[in-house]
């Protein structure tokens, strides 16, 4: 695919319609059921933001160089996700809990993010992220930009310090799906007007399940599977094919 947009391809098959267990979800009060809008579930690193946290996180750690190469790797789809994320975390040991606010006034939020939320709000859908990076970050960035449902990974603290370890299930492609699904179930949202966007090789799963896919500055393998290639950075174009701009 080498398009900005192209037009959609058949629409992958629907999971079973149950609920899934929580994974350390954040959502608040779902709208009404029958209600004519969408859900639009978002990656966090290198969608929603233009950074990758982790390689902040490993910037302040001195591990960056180590840590770009495997989430670069994996991305593509050639490590496994939840081994390359226990990996890179593993260098991150020793930092303080005051890095956290460090990295958070470093994140970038993509163009046109204000614009794509505001504009879903305005049709009365919902927006999620659903992220492999971190609560410690994602949970402000909700906050700010007013999402509806939010679920990431959690680093290990111990004494206010960094351990280098995970607590709680991994957020890898299997559960973004679940989450997709979850919240879609929730909000009474069919999965046929889902939209998952994202990037790399862990937002696939999500992809197969929503109603549209749409590969956001992705990786080869991601535009090759996407409904839909977005290149610009620009996430307000995701508007236009929901009809709700231009």
């Amino acid at each position: 695919m080498t398009n900005s947009l192209l037009a959609p391809a058949p629409a992958p098959a629907p999971l079973p319609a149950h609920a899934l267990p929580d994974r350390a979800a954040r959502s608040v009060t779902p709208y009404p059921r029958g209600h004519p809008a969408f859900l639009v579930v978002l990656d966090a690193d290198s969608t929603l933001i233009r950074d990758e946290v982790i390689e902040l996180l490993a910037d302040a750690a001195g591990s960056r160089a180590h840590v770009a190469a495997i989430t670069e790797a994996a991305m593509r789809g050639e490590l496994d996700f939840a081994e390359s994320l226990r990996e890179r975390v593993g260098t991150l040991a020793g930092l303080p809990v005051s890095v956290f606010a460090d990295v958070g006034r470093l994140i970038r939020k993509t163009p046109g993010v204000h614009e794509l939320i505001d504009g879903l709000h305005a049709n009365g859908s919902r927006v999620g992220v659903v992220s492999g990076g971190f609560h410690e970050l994602l949970d402000p960035l909700a906050a700010e930009l007013g999402l509806d449902h939010w679920r990431a990974n959690r680093l290990e603290v111990r004494d206010g310090f960094l351990t280098g370890g995970l607590v709680g299930p991994i957020i890898d492609a299997l559960a973004k799906a679940d989450a997709l699904t979850e919240w879609a179930l929730a909000d009474g949202v069919p999965l046929a007007r889902t939209v998952a966007v994202g990037d790399g090789a862990n937002d696939l799963e999500m992809m197969k399940v929503a109603g549209l896919a749409v590969a956001f500055n992705a990786k080869p393998r991601v535009k090759r599977e996407a409904d839909v290639v977005i290149d610009a950075l620009d996430l307000s174009q995701v508007l236009p094919l929901l009809g709700l701009r231009g």
